[in-house]
């Protein structure tokens, strides 16, 4: 019988059998336009730092901890709507978390003090819990085949980061000729119009019999038993610091920091004449790098061990960060970090859920996902909240950035111990 995914994950039918044998499928077509429609609008909070802060003459670490608690509001809704879509179908849970997002986004809007953006993005972070990875890569590795899977989760990943490449300069054009609330309500009408894809959405799922005989309660209290799952985890903790950090900080680290762009240069010759709208070029510069770094990830995790991939990207990072404080910041610098992280950005992504999976299944893969991604958010709202504060304090990002160094350096660690073997399910 024909499922929809918008049937509960009580009601799968079993048998790999019904897997669509085909990498590309409506489910991930539809699934990488949500994504890429939600992060683009996430992306481009960090160039909206300077313009409202300056609007109403607000610290930054007042706007920064908005953007933190959407970060947190995130990591705490993932699970939530990840256990919803196994209830009561992904569908709906991706149209409350719309529904939420177009909210947020038109609430603050017309928020006028440090108090009302901060509470306002908490609706922001529940939206794009409910329109991101947690529910929509639980689609989309319940629709693949087993020989797809972990190519799948990395195409839906990258199509993130596809979004982070025109979200902050779709952000930083509208600035120029409509104010940061105009830019807010524009938006929201982009997340309410993507859920126009929905009906494509529809698949055969499929679980084992053994996974659909396991209560919710059963698989997570043998995932929390499990220390890997405890350093997956805790190893997810440095991504969220680090990639919400540069998104939420970056532009605003360049425009202070950054030498000047000389005229005749290559980026003044390609239009980039402003230390503003290099941070802009360098947020999308990121996500254009990381499209083809988490696809090579997708195919590397299918042939190569994961957690080990997992411990070489953290490192990776840790490396390139360390370079980059240590370098006099120059536009060249700025390009070239933003090029090598990128490569490395998102591609956690894929082999985490991926891992996840394949340790205990497809069919709480959202829920237990959800639980890893909280970690991930933690350490989102530590890495934009610090920023602002230490900012604020210091008047300089350094010590902020170095602390980003020293948790990937632990990250890269606490991987190497992982058990990559599937965990025996109750009889």
């Amino acid at each position: 019988m024909d499922h929809s995914v918008d049937t509960p994950a009580a009601e799968m039918t079993t048998g790999a059998m019904t897997q669509s044998t085909r990498l590309m499928s409506p489910v991930l077509i539809a699934g990488c336009l949500i994504i890429m429609t939600g992060f683009a609008i996430r992306a481009s909070f960090g160039v909206f730092q300077i313009p409202i802060a300056e609007d109403f003459g607000w610290l930054r670490s007042d706007f920064s901890l908005a953007i933190a608690i959407q970060n947190l509001a995130w990591g705490i809704g993932q699970p939530l709507f990840g256990a919803a879509a196994e209830k009561i179908g992904d569908r709906k849970a991706i149209i409350m978390g719309a529904l939420f997002y177009a909210a947020g986004l038109l609430l603050s809007a017309g928020a006028t003090t440090p108090l009302a953006h901060q509470f306002y993005e908490v609706l922001v972070g529940l939206g794009i819990a409910g329109t991101g990875f947690g529910v929509i890569l639980a689609v989309v590795g319940r629709a693949a085949s087993d020989e797809n899977r972990s190519m799948a989760l990395a195409i839906a990943t990258a199509a993130g980061s596809a979004g982070q490449v025109f979200g902050a300069p779709l952000a930083e054009f509208l600035l120029g000729f409509m104010t940061w609330q105009m830019v807010f309500v524009t938006f929201a009408g982009m997340i309410l119009a993507v859920l126009f894809v929905l009906p494509m959405m529809r698949t055969q799922t499929v679980a084992s019999k053994a996974e659909l005989e396991e209560s919710m309660g059963t698989i997570l209290i043998r995932a929390f038993k499990d220390p890997s799952y405890t350093l997956i985890f805790l190893g997810f903790f440095s991504c969220g610091y680090q990639l919400s950090f540069v998104t939420a900080h970056f532009p605003a680290f360049i425009a202070e920091v950054c030498g000047p762009i000389l005229p005749g240069s290559t980026l003044s010759n390609l239009g980039i004449t402003t230390t503003s709208a290099l941070g802009a070029v360098a947020i999308s510069l990121i996500g254009l790098a990381n499209i083809g770094g988490t696809l090579l990830a997708g195919w590397a995790g299918k042939r190569y061990s994961k957690k080990y991939l997992l411990a070489g990207i953290y490192a990776g990072r840790t490396i390139i960060g360390a370079a980059f404080i240590m370098t006099p910041m120059t536009p060249e610098t700025v390009i070239l970090f933003s090029v090598s992280m990128g490569a490395l950005w998102l591609a956690t992504v894929p082999l985490t859920s991926g891992l996840v999976a394949h340790l205990y299944g497809l069919r709480y893969m959202g829920t237990l996902y959800g639980i890893v991604f909280f970690s991930h958010q933690l350490g989102s709202f530590l890495g934009v909240w610090l920023g602002g504060r230490m900012y604020d304090i210091y008047g300089s990002y350094t010590a902020v950035w170095w602390v980003g160094v020293g948790v990937g350096a632990f990250s890269a660690i606490v991987h190497l111990p992982i058990r990559e073997r599937r965990q025996p399910q109750v009889a």
